[in-house]
This record gives C-alpha cells, sequence and structure tokens, in this order.
C-alpha cells in the first residue's frame, strides 16, 4: 500500500499497525487520540511541525522493506 499525506491517520493505521513505531518517532505521541484518527496525515503534520513529504517519504520506505 502506498501512504499519502491524504490519507487519514486512523486508516494508515489500520494498514498497517507498524507504522505507530514510525508515527511515534516522529514526534506524534498522539496516534491513539480518537480525534487523531480522523485527522489527515498532512494535518497531523502540521500541528507537529513535521515535514510531511519527509514522513511519507520515510513511511513507504518501511512499507517496501515490509514486501
Amino acid at each position: 500500500m502506498i501512504i499519502t499525506k491524504d490519507m487519514k491517520i486512523g486508516d494508515i493505521i489500520r494498514a498497517d499497525f507498524n507504522i505507530v513505531e514510525i508515527l511515534m518517532g516522529a514526534g506524534m505521541h498522539c496516534v491513539g487520540c480518537p480525534s487523531a484518527q480522523g485527522e489527515t496525515l498532512e494535518q497531523a503534520c502540521m500541528v507537529h511541525g513535521i515535514d510531511v513529504d519527509d514522513l511519507v517519504e520515510e513511511i513507504n520506505q518501511f512499507e517496501k522493506s515490509q514486501a
């Protein structure tokens, strides 16, 4: 699965729970928060001051390595 910045956090986590570790490592310690589940990755990155494009690339590289 290819992750995009317009995907909701909840959908990303349901696709691969292992991505939680990457999100938390980037500083998103609120991934379990109910409101975070409905945010897009881009929205969450803006709130946390994280470069969304870098994070998307990191997640997709991780996904490729799992294939």
